[in-house]
């Protein structure tokens, strides 16, 4: 069973098809941000995945595991018969579930102390020899991670804090609009970058295949209202300002193991350099997947450069122009062999996935104060209580935790911390973990 295949069996079980007067499916989103009309008999989908690929995708399938088809033929007739099919549960380890539940907090605290003992402390820069000398920075991004873990305001987060000091955690309890004031300084933005990174490195041996792209973040900042027709309807929105969060990922645990932050509206395919190049200074690379913004001669040529295949389909329009041997070779291989690429193309979703996770518990939104200036301040996203931090012998790797931070040269908004994420519906199969090497050979023949 194929990733597809295993997410349609997920849509089937877990969300409501309906099925309409004229022989069509309501399938909902696995996002929960819109339903798509499925035709069973001619296996078409309004959905995205099938305009491009032009073939069965989850939505069908889900439809498909909802109705098991009979035929018999008995002389000249042939009848049909759709059965619905039934719900599949699975049992929870509840001793396991528990024990992750009730102890992970502290096995956050002591993971998120332990990454930032290593963060070097900011020189006095203030021209003068007097002064109060600046906190210690790897207590001040403690403090910021486990503010946005707890999910409370900062004022009544200051009960955890003093919890933390008592047990060794910090030197002292700051007040908390130190927090915020820190997280307006520009050093902190390569600080927090490099925790990502390092943050990921346990999972190493694991993650060789990654995928990349972007998602925002909205602030506080009003710019207006907007129409907008999605999901049918007009509707006005009041439009804020926000921040877009670029991430390279790995498709089997969704760590997120580099990041860039830029202004709104700004391109996808300038960001894909500096996270190649920062995700292969620290991993072995294997395949590299990402969408249609990132495809041009550079960011294939950069690709191979590392040794690791680039999985990014090509624009309709593109063409060979003789300028990258690489885009040429790499273009005709896509072209007559689409099936073969798709297959290893479809963990690029996991980014995607990855993004849903962040927002889905820490949500998609960040205050901003001093609206007129670049450093906007944003607020850390941390490990919330969805991903459990149990003890190794009871915990599958998972989803990373995050943490959105600030920075005055790049606006903020990085995910890190390193969690761990148990099945919670069993030991049901890995999605997007094909090993094969079959597809990579032929396109290192192809770029060759």
């Amino acid at each position: 069973m194929d990733a597809r295949e295993q997410r349609g069996r997920e849509i089937a079980e877990t969300l409501d098809l309906k099925k309409r007067a004229d022989g069509t499916w309501s399938v909902p989103s696995q996002s929960k941000k819109g339903r798509y009309a499925v035709d069973p008999k001619t296996k078409h989908c309004t959905c995205p995945d099938f305009e491009f690929r032009q073939q069965a995708c989850k939505h069908i399938m889900a439809v498909q595991f909802l109705l098991f088809r009979e035929t018999s033929t008995n002389g000249n007739t042939t009848t049909v018969t759709e059965t619905a099919s039934v719900r599949l549960t699975y049992r929870q380890n509840w001793r396991e579930y528990n024990a992750a539940q009730t102890t992970e907090k502290a096995h956050f605290a002591a993971l998120l102390h332990e990454l930032c003992a290593t963060v070097p402390n900011i020189e006095q820069n203030n021209g003068r020899k007097s002064g109060r000398n600046r906190l210690p920075l790897g207590d001040m991004i403690f403090a910021a991670g486990f503010k946005v873990y707890s999910t409370a305001s900062c004022r009544r987060f200051m009960t955890d804090l003093r919890e933390a000091q008592a047990a060794g955690y910090i030197g002292r309890t700051p007040h908390y609009n130190s927090i915020f004031n820190y997280l307006e300084l520009e050093a902190l933005t390569p600080i927090i970058k490099d925790l990502i990174t390092q943050s990921a490195l346990p999972l190493k041996a694991i993650e060789t295949d990654f995928a990349i792209d972007s998602t925002g973040f909205t602030s506080t900042q009003l710019l207006g209202t907007w129409q907008t027709e999605k999901y049918g309807g007009k509707k006005a929105r009041t439009e804020h300002d926000w921040l877009k969060l670029h991430a390279m990922c790995g498709v089997v645990t969704n760590v997120v193991v580099s990041v860039e932050v830029t202004p709104r509206n700004s391109q996808d395919s300038p960001q894909f350099p500096p996270l190649v190049e920062t995700t292969a200074a620290n991993f072995n690379v294997r395949r590299v997947l990402g969408d249609k913004a990132y495809s041009s001669h550079d960011n294939l040529e950069l690709v191979r450069s590392k040794g690791a295949m680039p999985y990014i389909p090509f624009k309709s329009y593109a063409v060979a122009s003789g300028k990258s041997a690489t885009w040429d070779k790499l273009l005709g291989y896509y072209l007559m062999n689409r099936e073969e690429f798709l297959k290893a193309y479809h963990k690029r979703s996991n980014a995607e996935s990855t993004f849903s996770a962040i927002k889905r518990v820490f949500g998609d939104f960040h205050p901003q104060q001093n609206p007129g200036c670049s450093g906007q301040r944003s607020a850390a996203k941390g490990s919330g209580p969805q991903p459990p931090l149990p003890d190794p012998q009871h915990v599958r790797v998972g989803d990373q935790s995050e943490l959105l931070c600030s920075g005055r040269s790049c606006l903020k908004a990085c995910p890190v911390m390193l969690g761990f994420r148990q099945s919670p519906r069993g030991e049901r199969e890995q999605i997007g973990t094909d090993d094969s090497e079959e597809r990579d050979v032929c396109l290192v023949a192809a770029a060759d």
